[in-house]
């Protein structure tokens, strides 16, 4: 356990670390500008610092799915053209998807379901209610079919390490795998699973045990996108 406090410590300070590089960037290209929304924030962040922010992050925690979605960063009049079409299709999810927490983060979008939501406890298979909800989201996957989307397991410390991390994966296969038979390409779509690695919240209690207990999934910009946007090749 105190090993796990060290390293969440440890991602946590990355994290903060990122952000201070972010919070730069912004602060220093818009000093006019008291509040930055994301599709702006996305535009005023260059390519290569949104690369750096993503090694970061990646490095220090496994390369989650902030991670991935800083790392998929473009930045400038590109950026703030993803950015305003990750807009949309986040507020496309929120009405979906009302479970969800939905965030805008950078130039991509972070989904995050509680495992309970999703499965029963120990279990890996998807509830029967929250499928409709996942159908939901293909849907918008499949309209907005020039993002990749990366799915995270993550369990709370409870049990054995091993356990949690086979459970974990099979989670994230299992949200995967129901996407794609929802039309979503394979190609498009990669799972990992964490474990307990990655925690948020403390494992000590319930309820930090429960937020432990998630999965999460990144959109962002595919490579094709990225260059259509640098281009100028994607229209308003």
């Amino acid at each position: 356990m105190n090993n796990q406090l060290k390293s969440a410590g440890k991602k946590s300070l990355a994290v903060l670390m990122a952000a201070g590089i972010l919070s730069g960037n912004v602060l220093t290209s818009c000093k006019s500008s008291k509040r930055l929304n994301q599709t702006q924030q996305g535009g005023v962040i260059g390519a290569s610092s949104g690369a750096v922010i993503g090694g970061i992050i990646g490095n220090k925690t496994g390369n989650t799915a902030l991670g991935a979605i800083l790392g998929a960063t473009v930045g400038g009049a590109a950026g703030a053209v993803i950015g305003r079409r990750m807009d949309k299709q986040a507020e496309e999810i929120k009405r979906q998807m009302p479970n969800a927490q939905v965030e805008r983060v950078g130039e991509g979008i972070k989904v995050s379901l509680g495992s309970d939501i999703l499965f029963d406890v120990d279990s890996y298979a998807l509830k029967p209610e929250t499928k409709q909800q996942l159908i939901e989201f293909a849907k918008s996957l499949n309209k907005y079919e020039d993002t990749d989307v990366r799915i995270e397991g993550h369990a709370d410390a409870t049990g054995s390490d091993s356990h949690n991390l086979e459970l974990s994966k099979q989670r994230a296969k299992a949200v995967g795998s129901f996407l794609e038979s929802q039309g979503v390409k394979t190609s498009r779509v990669d799972e990992i699973g964490y474990g307990e690695a990655q925690p948020v919240a403390d494992n000590s209690t319930e309820a930090g045990r429960r937020k432990n207990r998630r999965v999460d999934v990144a959109v962002f910009a595919n490579k094709q996108l990225q260059r259509d946007a640098k281009d100028g090749k994607i229209g308003e």
